[in-house]
């Protein structure tokens, strides 16, 4: 951009967050004078606020939300992706829309009039950014209350946070799109819901290469293969849907996991002591008393497991199939097949 554009898009950009701020936030007298007390408690945040965390209380629903959206531009089902740099310019840009619009449909927030949602009967807008901080935001929201959204697959973590925008918080950038970021001084006055929480972990992402290859073989019927070589492998982590669905690269993924064909998962390595724990309560109990992770919704834990005998101690225990068993360490050699789980539908 040539110096004299820079300088005339600038003053632009200054006219229009001008004429933003006395569209958006004109307060009449009464309003003005309570802005201007010193509590300056903002009622209308609050209000928010306690709704997403009435809708939340934990955030695993957003966590959910942002795993699942994830998963859903690297479709990994289709392309085999598993890394955020290998999506195109474009599918990147549209994170931030799907993220809003699958915030939406899982909480059901009403359409905002001027901004993206209604919550609590207040107009808010969603901003989502992979970058901490690179927050896009546009003339228009000036003076509206703001759901901050960023996440991170490499660091396995999400934050999610209400601001107010206001205009001394805003750098003035020179984007086409008179879009603005927030100054990193102003983020003190970000009230965060949830800040660097767990995001679901994109196990792929994070196993080292020699597993990965081990994993991912390659060829078009090689999914079952794949699956059972992800669980061997990939013990006492969670394992997220997501990831079983990649590997797999089949529409009908969860069906190499169930029982049912000798050649599935669960049956095949179970003749190598391995079990592999589902998000059924029945499952995740057992999970607990072996004292591993313990399977949230959509995700599923293995372990190579024998029976419990008086050498082990004090070490966590779970009874399946009448029979205690205990989680074996990598130098324990496997004593025989693992219990069959009971069944979910039974329990």
């Amino acid at each position: 951009m040539k110096h004299g554009a820079e300088g005339e898009f600038r003053e632009v950009l200054i006219q229009h967050l001008d004429e933003a701020g006395d569209q958006q936030i004109g307060l009449s007298e009464a309003a003005e004078e309570r802005a201007n007390t010193t509590t300056h408690v903002d009622a209308a945040l609050e209000l928010v606020e306690a709704e997403l965390r009435r809708l939340d209380p934990d955030g695993t629903k957003i966590a959910r939300v942002l795993r699942d959206t994830i998963d859903q531009l690297l479709n990994g089902e289709v392309t085999g992706r598993y890394d955020w740099k290998t999506l195109m310019k474009t599918e990147k840009t549209h994170a931030g829309t799907l993220v809003e619009i699958n915030l939406q449909r899982e909480f059901q927030f009403a359409d905002g009039l001027v901004m993206d949602y209604k919550i609590a009967g207040q107009e808010v807008d969603c901003k989502y950014s992979q970058r901490f901080g690179g927050w896009m935001i546009p003339p228009e929201a000036l003076g509206h209350l703001c759901l901050l959204v960023w996440a991170d697959d490499y660091m396995s973590k999400w934050s999610a946070g209400l601001v107010r925008i206001e205009k001394d918080m805003l750098n003035i950038g020179n984007n086409r799109d008179l879009k603005l970021t927030i100054r990193a001084e102003a983020r003190s006055k970000i009230v965060w819901l949830w800040h660097c929480s767990d995001l679901p972990e994109n196990i792929l992402l994070h196993l080292d290469e020699p597993i990965r290859r081990q994993i991912l073989i390659e060829g078009t019927r090689k999914g079952q293969a794949r699956v059972i070589e992800l669980f061997r492998l990939v013990r006492g982590r969670r394992i997220w849907r997501g990831v079983v669905r990649t590997v797999a690269q089949q529409v009908d993924y969860m069906a190499r996991v169930r029982e049912g064909s000798p050649g599935r998962a669960r049956p095949k390595l179970r003749h190598e002591g391995i079990i592999i724990l589902g998000d059924y309560p029945v499952h995740q109990a057992i999970a607990a008393d072996l004292g591993g992770p313990v399977p949230r919704r959509g995700e599923f834990v293995a372990h190579r497991v024998v029976r419990a005998l008086p050498q082990h101690g004090d070490r966590p225990r779970a009874k399946i199939a009448g029979e205690f068993w205990v989680v074996a360490k990598e130098d324990e050699p496997t004593t025989g097949p693992a219990p069959l789980l009971p069944d979910p539908q039974g329990a």
